[in-house]
């Protein structure tokens, strides 16, 4: 079979079909003929393909419930089937071999690949974007890479006592380790993932992805564990660390652009048993911030939130573990009074977004540049407003409390289970319960649960849910889903993470606890008569809206909470 120039009279998608070998401009006309009027500008390709194969005879497979015998797909070279994008299927009972491909004209694909092998292989047409899809995940990523080094007999990187790093230096700047770690950046930044973990074992190298928080493996080839050493000397080399230095921990970072995309990676090396285990945290630098109203903040909690935005002076804090999306949230609130008559500097490690107009401090431990260092000098700068990434001694606090009983509104995190926390905190580092009183004027905590997939999520009416239901106090006429699972959320159930709050505001009540050093319980008990709703109530909010399960509501609130629900006690 050969296919025809491409034709300008043909509509855009059918073009780009011939163009790429899956169609010939005859077979495009006879499609157009047979569809109708108007076919052809937005006809999905599976649906193009399905026609070409009835009228070539030849079978089609959307892929969508397959398992290719992982003996077959070790009879095939990995980097070829990549390359020419072929999938084999199965063996049938006359011993040819169906194969899966999109380009049925694209036959010199075909015929190198049966020459090589010696196999009788049948094609079935099948959409491109499926069998990327479980080319990836069958072979693994890099698997056309790492296929090509398999090949090359010169390179052999094995990590053993008195291993030249002359050679290990030359193996990381092989042209084939440079596409590999490229592409799991890249596949990394397009599933969302906020971390990639290498993790070395005895017989395997593992990657993981962290996407909506959660780890997820990612398939790779077998033989990865061979190029083990030069990865991480490529790892090593894109972050300008020292590739000799093997016992030691060392952290770096690489920025890099994708798609117009700026990422900024932060990249940990510690040496592990098997080995040197690398993460690298990624930050999109350029992600859109949203404002202050689409955070997902309850009525009384977004209204809170402007109000204090307004204070001249005073401290906000913004409370959870690591993680939880304070930064985001604090990032966001900046925004919304980001103009021209305030002057906002920030100190932060790191700094996740660079925000246009705004003033930012990259804390360097190493220069001397610290949290209570830098703020000292900006102090001196005449700031309105001042972020300040984390307190995390009692040195940063005093400096932040100081600041603002001078007139500056500071804004700031800490890592504590929930608001009432926050403030039991500040008095533990040491910071008198007056000063505390004085300057705190709202802490906001908060956690991020998983939104459902709403391409799979199902109602939930089994038992547990209704007893959950019960005790959670979900309004009886709200529909409760649960996670199923699917190709679109990676069988996960769910897609993308969005925040729950527990605001606390600092009434008269609780100043007066404060100065007395009430405990988080009494602070607490104060807060909710002023009308704070807890992390696991606002979690109910989203669960009668649809937006996720009890399930994760209960995997992310605090202990304390959960134990009530489990009892069967109220959620204010």
């Amino acid at each position: 079979m050969s296919a025809s120039p491409p034709s300008t009279s043909l509509p855009e998608t059918l073009t780009r079909l011939v163009e790429q070998r899956q169609l010939t401009v005859s077979d495009a006309h006879r499609f157009l003929a047979q569809a109708g009027p108007g076919a052809g500008s937005a006809v999905p390709e599976a649906a193009v393909l399905r026609w070409l194969a009835s009228e070539y005879s030849v079978a089609f497979n959307e892929l969508a419930a397959i398992a290719p015998e992982r003996e077959l797909l070790a009879a095939f070279p990995a980097r070829l089937l990549v390359r020419d994008e072929l999938l084999p299927l199965r063996r049938l009972p006359d011993g040819s071999i169906e194969v899966a491909t999109a380009r049925l004209f694209a036959t010199a694909a075909f015929d190198g690949l049966r020459r090589l092998t010696g196999q009788r292989l049948r094609p079935v047409l099948a959409p491109s974007e499926a069998l990327r899809r479980e080319l990836k995940e069958r072979l693994g990523v890099g698997a056309d890479t790492l296929g090509i080094l398999g090949d090359e007999a010169g390179l052999q990187v094995v990590e053993q006592e008195g291993t030249d790093d002359g050679n290990l230096d030359g193996a990381a700047e092989d042209a084939s380790i440079i596409r590999f770690v490229n592409q799991v950046l890249r596949d990394a930044i397009e599933l969302r993932a906020s971390d990639i973990h290498l993790e070395p074992f005895e017989n395997e190298l593992r990657i993981r992805y962290r996407i909506d928080g959660v780890l997820q493996d990612v398939p790779v080839p077998a033989q990865i564990k061979r190029f083990q050493p030069a990865i991480v000397a490529r790892v090593k080399i894109l972050s300008h660390l020292n590739i000799a230095e093997k016992r030691l921990p060392q952290d770096g970072r690489i920025k890099v652009r994708i798609d117009e995309a700026e990422v900024d990676i932060r990249v940990s090396i510690i040496p592990m048993l098997h080995g040197e285990a690398v993460v690298l945290r990624l930050l999109r630098q350029n992600a859109a911030l949203r404002g202050v109203a689409e955070l997902g903040l309850g009525t009384r909690e977004l209204a809170a939130l402007r109000r204090v935005l307004q204070l001249p002076h005073g401290i906000v804090l913004v409370t959870g573990p690591t993680g939880s999306g304070k930064t985001s949230t604090l990032y966001t609130a900046l925004q919304e009074i980001n103009v021209a008559e305030r002057k906002i500097i920030t100190i932060e490690d790191p700094i996740e977004y660079q925000l246009r107009g705004i003033n930012q401090i990259q804390v360097s431990e190493k220069s001397g540049l610290t949290f209570a260092r830098g703020l000292r000098s900006i102090l001196r700068h005449d700031p309105d407003v001042i972020l300040i990434g984390e307190i995390r001694d009692a040195e940063t606090a005093q400096i932040a409390v100081q600041a603002s009983l001078t007139g500056h509104l500071v804004f700031s995190t800490l890592h504590t289970n929930d608001a009432p926390g926050a403030i039991t905190r500040l008095v533990d580092m040491g910071i008198e319960p007056y000063l505390v009183a004085s300057a705190i004027e709202a802490v906001l905590a908060q956690r991020l649960v998983r939104v459902l997939c709403p391409h799979c999520r199902a109602v939930d009416d089994t038992p547990t849910c209704r007893a959950l239901r019960t005790r959670l106090g979900i309004d009886s006429g709200a529909v409760v889903y649960r996670a199923v699972g699917c190709r679109e959320c990676r069988q996960t159930g769910y897609h993308g993470r969005r925040a729950i709050f527990e605001w606390m505001d600092s009434s008269t009540e609780i100043r007066e606890l404060i100065l007395r050093s009430a405990s988080a319980d009494a602070l607490r008990e104060a807060a909710s008569r002023a009308g704070l709703r807890t992390l696991a109530a606002d979690g109910r909010r989203l669960v009668e809206a649809g937006v996720t399960t009890i399930e994760e509501v209960l995997s992310v609130t605090s202990t304390g909470e959960t134990m009530d629900i489990v009892a069967g006690g109220p959620i204010r």
